[in-house]
């Protein structure tokens, strides 16, 4: 047994090396993640900070542990999917070796025995390779968050000792998990049926396939279905995991979908190493299937969660400037300049808005729960002149709150214990509710006079302000700019519309730019792997007169059509979160908005075809270079 498999290994390595490949980048994407995460969550504040300081610097962890919680997910989310995967295919392209095996007197148990102890051995070498790899990963991670803004400063994750414990299990369990089903699969096919690709062999889609092809496209169909009806918070969490369930269905499913779509291509105008590229999609259905699994992933991820961060910040940037009047805004700190801008010559009327943080706790004894945020104090009656649409905060005065426009801090009729700065401010009646915005936004709004003086000295001010009819624009913005920072109500919008934008894609790229890239490896190895098993394919070619320029180009063909069908398939796992965010925005803003990034699509769709073409000449071309005679020869 072990003489076969040294043997299948030094024949088939590219089958090893890439499915130890997987293991080990899965491996340090997840212990990576999981590090930065518990050294994030816990981090101590700095001694010596102000209470405004201290605010910050705990939105600064929470926004870090949240992104780091989703690179988490995120990654084990692709190593489960690839790592699985690959070992699955592994298994299908050695099903002729597996059979001869039987035939040579080797029973099932015996069979799933080797596989299983070579998937263990395979996954020990990547989670050993996998382990120091991560600590490159994690410190890349924690420099992309420290340059982003979203950890302090200084911020350096620790070492664990007990994530070798993490790191094993995951990479044993996953190498495990992904040859158990196919070794059993493997061993329940007759052996003449492997030799022959014929029968239960033959069978590609499998019942574990299309119950999770069924299960997942239903999951993708309630998530739009059910986007729209979960407000603005749950609205975008659905319609950002819309496109995760669609891409694992079509994967699922792409032993039946290649195929159907390949017949559609227009193979025949492409002369005779079309049609043939087009027959080998057609016939090699678990190879092509394997390749569109995870470009699938890949792509419907990327554009489904930028489309999507994008065009909720498009969508909260409007709700805003629909939200907002006045003409002009003056930035400051503290409450003094809110009276100040008051009395300058032409100013009309002022809406001044600081924004303090909070600490509110919602029920009591053990139900008791206890959330940061931020709150803003204002004057209600000016609060609703500058904000339309925010009628009904007459009752916001003397001990009292309403829940703000970014919610999770109390509804009305509800009493809350708020903490304001080092202020306790006891329990508080929540007397009504701004409207939930897209874009958030305050947790409360407080009135005027309840958070004590010294706590608003050193806190941020919005000043909205309304000229009288016929006012000097300029000259008003000149006298109010000597206590802060002064722009128009435009001006302040687009200037908080590009920080959305920035703050998406830095989003983007700290949550999907390692697992782009693993997934991307993945399209790779998927690719190598296909085509070390086609030797014996591309020399039966090159014999019946097809020479090796010709049997390169037809491969490259059939990667290039595999490509458009996995982007199209991609494509169309994004557009679930393309509806869901369409329906989620017209009803939370009344206005149904999408902003699909079509420069970074086109990069992606380009990239995908440069990555796999390169793969597929540079393997093809490995793959030819024995003489045809040689190694048919050999298979003899």
């Amino acid at each position: 047994m072990l003489r076969l498999s040294w043997s299948t290994f030094t024949e088939r390595w590219p089958l090893f090396v890439g499915a130890a490949l997987t293991v080990c980048l899965g491996v340090a994407l997840v212990q990576s993640s999981l590090l930065v995460l518990i050294s994030v969550a816990t981090l101590d504040a700095p001694a010596g900070l102000s209470t405004t300081e201290l605010a910050g610097f705990a939105e600064s962890v929470e926004v870090g542990v949240t992104l780091s919680a989703l690179t988490l997910a995120f990654s084990a989310f692709l190593t489960v999917f690839i790592v699985g995967s690959t070992f699955a295919f592994t298994v299908a392209q050695r099903r002729r070796d597996l059979a001869l095996l039987r035939l040579a007197g080797g029973g099932r148990g015996q069979l799933r025995r080797l596989l299983l102890s070579e998937a263990v051995l395979l996954g020990g070498i990547g989670t050993a390779a996998g382990v120091p790899v991560g600590l490159a990963v994690m410190a890349f991670q924690s420099w992309l968050l420290g340059a982003l803004g979203f950890v302090p400063p200084g911020f350096t994750p620790q070492w664990r000792t007990w994530i070798l414990g993490v790191s094993v299990g995951v990479g044993l369990a996953v190498a495990v998990a992904g040859v158990l089903v196919a070794a059993r699969r493997a061993s329940r096919v007759q052996p003449l049926e492997a030799l022959r690709d014929s029968g239960e062999a033959a069978r590609v889609m499998t019942a574990g396939r299309w119950g999770a092809g069924g299960l997942f496209g239903a999951g993708a169909v309630a998530l739009v279905v059910l986007s729209p009806l979960g407000g603005a918070g749950g609205g975008q969490a659905m319609a950002v995991n819309a496109a995760l369930c669609a891409a694992v269905a079509f994967s699922a499913l792409s032993p039946l979908l290649v195929p159907g779509i390949a017949r559609l291509l227009p193979a025949q105008a492409g002369g005779v190493l079309a049609e043939l590229a087009g027959a080998n999609l057609r016939d090699g259905v678990r190879r092509s299937a394997s390749i569109a699994a995870p470009l699938i992933v890949l792509v419907g991820l990327l554009l489904g969660q930028t489309a999507a961060l994008t065009s909720f910040a498009t969508a909260a940037a409007a709700e805003q400037r629909r939200g907002t009047s006045g003409d002009l805004v003056v930035e400051a700190t503290g409450a003094a300049a809110g009276p100040w801008v008051s009395g300058v010559p032409g100013v009309a009327a002022t809406s001044t808005e600081l924004t303090v943080p909070i600490s509110v706790t919602r029920g009591t004894g053990e139900d008791a729960e206890t959330e940061r945020g931020a709150a803003l104090v204002v004057d209600p009656a000016a609060y609703e002149r500058f904000h339309p649409g925010t009628a009904g905060l007459a009752g916001l005065r003397g001990r009292a709150a309403a829940a703000g426009p970014g919610g999770d801090a109390g509804s009305p009729g509800e009493t809350v214990a708020v903490r304001a700065g080092g202020a306790d401010l006891g329990p508080l009646l929540v007397v009504a509710a701004a409207p939930a915005r897209i874009g958030g936004g305050a947790n409360l709004l407080l009135p005027a006079g309840l958070v004590p003086e010294h706590e608003l000295a050193d806190a941020p001010s919005r000043t909205f302000v309304a000229l009288h009819p016929g006012a000097d624009g300029m000259a008003v913005a000149a006298a109010v700019a000597a206590v802060g920072e002064v722009h128009t109500v435009d001006e302040w919008s687009a200037r908080d519309a590009a920080a959305r934008d920035a703050m998406s894609t830095s989003v983007l790229l700290v949550i999907m730019g390692l697992g782009g890239v693993y997934a991307l490896i993945g399209v790779i190895n998927a690719v190598v792997v296909g085509a070390s098993a086609r030797r014996p394919e591309f020399a039966a070619a090159r014999a019946a007169g097809l020479s090796r320029g010709q049997v390169v180009r037809s491969a490259l063909l059939e990667s290039w059509a595999v490509t458009v069908i996995g982007l199209l398939l991609g494509v169309l796992a994004a557009g679930t979160t393309f509806l869901a965010v369409l329906a989620t925005t017209a009803v939370v803003t009344g206005a149904a908005t999408l902003a699909v990034p079509w420069p970074f699509v086109l990069t992606v769709c380009v990239g995908a075809f440069l990555v796999t073409g390169a793969t597929s000449v540079i393997t093809s071309m490995s793959a030819t270079r024995t003489l045809p005679v040689a190694l048919l020869g050999s298979r003899e």
